[in-house]
């Protein structure tokens, strides 16, 4: 039973993947928006959703910490494990808005909530702060993609097939709740299956929520990025992961730091945290060596991604 729950959310999310990133294209070309553009807003919110009720739902129910490790973990899977597999079966090119825009915003939220959780404690003021600085980001991108895109559209309106926009938005939203319903099921099947194979092992909801829960928590942003990569949408591709990381920390953490301070502890600060950054100055590496990110790349970022989960077992295990 556990086994076809399994198979049957990762059905639902390929399907799901598959409307959601067809909707994403429609829409982009009805609003006049960049594929890369809706993949870092309309499609990184709709994958950084699920952190989003977690998030808060741990902040009314009085345990806002959860909130910052579950962010953390998310944003480093995105990176290390979601891309890095993406491009080993998909290959994907960078173009110069990621390089310029979209990951230098990537790097200055994950240093500027490294800077705020510093003292131990995610506060009102840098909560607003941190929600303030993404509304004006996506401002920024969405009018910057607009005025860019809207000549070019003009000139290829009569070689680009258009999706009518009410069927882009059906799409959508089809697409989001077959992510929703897949990961759960997705997460349940694996979980039931993992505690059947640890049952003897007293380490085994910590190996679980290390690997699977985090692996299954990143499996939307995994399902679309490797869906928009085979339909050649690699700007959508990229934009959701490096989107989502962006809306994770400025938009989750910053509207969960509102409903209530968040507590931050010295292990994640000095290990989680700084591993976060070391992945994102990775990642800064790789796109500055060429902008093609193919499967060595890849391979490098899986390895950066399990040596994060062995470290993380080990440290369980008190070995180090």
């Amino acid at each position: 039973m556990s086994i076809f729950i399994l198979l049957a959310g990762l059905a639902v999310l390929i399907i799901g993947g598959e409307f959601l990133v067809r909707g994403a294209v429609g829409f982009s070309r009805a609003m006049k928006i960049s594929p890369l553009v809706i993949g870092m807003t309309v499609v990184a919110f709709g994958t950084s959703a699920p952190e989003l009720l977690v998030s808060l739902q741990s902040a009314v129910g009085g345990n806002p910490g959860i909130a910052i490790g579950n962010i953390v973990g998310s944003n480093i899977a995105n990176i290390a494990l979601v891309l890095g597999v993406t491009v080993i079966v998909f290959p994907i090119i960078a173009d110069k808005q990621t390089m310029r825009v979209d990951f230098p915003m990537m790097m200055l939220s994950t240093l500027l909530l490294f800077y705020f959780a510093s003292d131990g404690l995610l506060s009102l003021i840098e909560g607003i702060i941190l929600f303030s600085i993404i509304l004006v980001f996506t401002t920024f991108i969405i009018t910057k993609s607009r005025k860019k895109i809207k000549k070019k559209q003009a000139e290829d309106s009569n070689r680009l097939k258009k999706e009518p926009f009410s069927k882009s938005i059906i799409f959508l939203l089809l697409g989001f709740v077959g992510l929703y319903f897949g990961s759960g099921w997705f997460i349940d099947g694996a979980v039931s299956i993992s505690n059947y194979f640890l049952s003897e092992n007293p380490d085994k909801d910590t190996i679980i929520g290390a690997t699977v829960v985090a692996f299954g928590t990143s499996v939307p942003e995994l399902v679309t990025s490797c869906v928009a990569a085979y339909r050649k949408e690699t700007d959508i591709s990229l934009g959701n992961l490096i989107g989502s990381n962006i809306f994770n920390i400025l938009l989750v953490l910053g509207i969960t730091s509102m409903v209530h301070p968040i507590e931050v502890t010295q292990e994640i600060i000095e290990f989680d945290m700084l591993y976060m950054i070391g992945i994102a100055i990775l990642l800064m590496f790789i796109l500055a060596i060429g902008k093609k990110i193919g499967r060595i790349k890849g391979v490098i970022l899986m390895l950066s991604y399990i040596v994060y989960i062995i470290i993380i077992l080990l440290r369980v295990r008190g070995v180090i």
